[in-house]
C-alpha cells in the first residue's frame, strides 16, 4: 500500500471527510513521526511496531563495479522493529 491508497481508503470509509482533510491528516501524522525520528526519538504504534534511529559507524567499503576500496561516512538510518500482534497476525496460518 502506498499513501494514495492509504488516503483513498480511508476516504472511503469516513465519507464525511473530504480528501483534502484526510490528505492534511496523513500528511501531519507523518511529518509529526518524521520529526520525532529526527530528534532522536521513537515512534511506537501498538500492535504494529516501533520505529527507531540506529547509528551507523563509518567503514571502509567497495564500489561493486571497479572493486575500489571507498570511505563510507557515519550516518543514521531508520530501524523498524514489529509488534507482536502483527507478527502474529501475519503467521496466522502457521
Amino acid at each position: 500500500m502506498i499513501k494514495s491508497e492509504l488516503i483513498a481508503k480511508l476516504a472511503e470509509e469516513n465519507p464525511h471527510l473530504t480528501q483534502r482533510d484526510i490528505e492534511r491528516v496523513v500528511g501531519v501524522v507523518l511529518e509529526r513521526m518524521i520529526q520525532a525520528l529526527e530528534n532522536g526519538g521513537r515512534v511506537e504504534l501498538r500492535g504494529f511496531g516501533a520505529l527507531s534511529v540506529r547509528s551507523r559507524d563509518a567503514r571502509a567499503g567497495r564500489n561493486p563495479r571497479t572493486g575500489e576500496a571507498v570511505e563510507v561516512r557515519a550516518k543514521h538510518v531508520p530501524f523498524f522493529k514489529s509488534g507482536k500482534e502483527l507478527r502474529e497476525r501475519l503467521n496466522a496460518d502457521e
